[in-house]
């Protein structure tokens, strides 16, 4: 295969707003050489266009204007607005990612290694292209992968999270203020199909309300939140608003009361979500699919013992 070859079929979406400050997802495609959309409301447009100047992601970056401003209903406007521009461009699936991502990784005997290209991205679209039945896959958290430990390649009949993969023809669309992911992926998994959650292929995602703009304001920060508490987080003494996301975990369970609950960990509310009844949902093989034999590394090449100040390597391997 070409080098071009290792790049993503399908078009990629980072829904974004207020934090031209940051760009994180946005830069670390471009580094990774990787095109991608920025979609964003009308009056955040002059400070994106700056900052695709000021980090140098014009060559990799586009930017699409979204018809509507601070409608308040959460992010899954936005991406059903670039699911159908994907659709416009006669595209058979998309990716979504959140715009708060700042490395994409393999995990490699146990070793979670940053990637500088997209071919994870190809290799995990052929992958679940081979199936009929996976409306969503996309990558797990690269904090949910303790390192020298062992995981499989993928999970099946979860949550996906973030940086999704999703077929254009998947009859559900984006909906509610809150936990729009979970509750897409379970009324998927309630119809008997599949989700592929890879965890060969990872995203270093940052934390729920520690990335300003975005649902960090719109929502977390702005609902329960008090002076003192404000105060605390720009001190540094709070990381996020421990109630800020009690709101998103109550609209899931009341969207899907057999499967999800309400619970506090870790110092916030949380939700709670049993996806053991899923487990009998099967991947279902295209009927024209022939598995090819062997190891396809899409040009991957393990790189160790990076200079930075001669930007030289001093071993490189396949």
């Amino acid at each position: 295969m070409k080098k071009s070859d290792y790049n993503p079929k399908y078009p990629i979406y980072i829904v974004s707003k207020g934090r031209s400050d940051s760009m994180f997802t946005s830069r670390s495609l471009s580094r990774m050489k990787v095109k991608h959309y920025i979609a964003i409301e009308p009056q955040d447009h002059d400070d994106y266009v700056k900052a695709l100047t000021k980090f140098e992601l014009k060559e990799y970056a586009s930017l699409i204007i979204l018809p509507f401003s601070n409608h308040g209903d959460g992010p899954g406007r936005a991406r059903n607005a670039c699911w159908d521009h994907s659709i416009d461009n006669d595209y058979e699936k998309h990716w979504v990612l959140d715009d708060n991502i700042q490395d994409f990784y393999r995990l490699h005997k146990n070793y979670r290694i940053r990637v500088e290209s997209g071919c994870i991205f190809r290799a995990a679209e052929d992958f679940v292209d081979r199936y009929e039945n996976v409306p969503i896959s996309g990558f797990q958290y690269r904090f949910f992968i303790a390192p020298n430990s062992k995981y499989p390649p993928y999970f099946l009949n979860t949550r996906i999270y973030s940086t999704l993969l999703i077929d254009n023809k998947c009859k559900h669309r984006w909906r509610g203020r809150y936990n729009e992911d979970t509750d897409i992926c379970l009324r998927v998994l309630k119809d008997g199909d599949c989700t592929i959650q890879f965890n060969a292929f990872l995203q270093g995602k940052c934390a729920t309300q520690t990335v300003g703009g975005g649902n960090t304001e719109e929502f977390y920060h702005k609902e329960f939140l008090t002076e003192e508490d404000k105060k605390a987080i720009e001190e540094g003494k709070k990381r996020y608003h421990e109630k800020g996301t009690i709101n998103k975990s109550k609209m899931l369970e009341e969207m899907h009361p057999d499967v999800a609950k309400v619970v506090w960990r870790y110092g916030r509310w949380h939700h709670h979500v049993d996806y053991s009844s899923f487990k009998k949902n099967k991947l279902k093989l295209k009927d024209d699919i022939k598995i090819p034999r062997g190891i396809n590394n899409y040009g991957m090449k393990l790189i160790t013992n990076y200079d930075p100040t001669k930007n030289t390597f001093a071993n490189q391997d396949e």
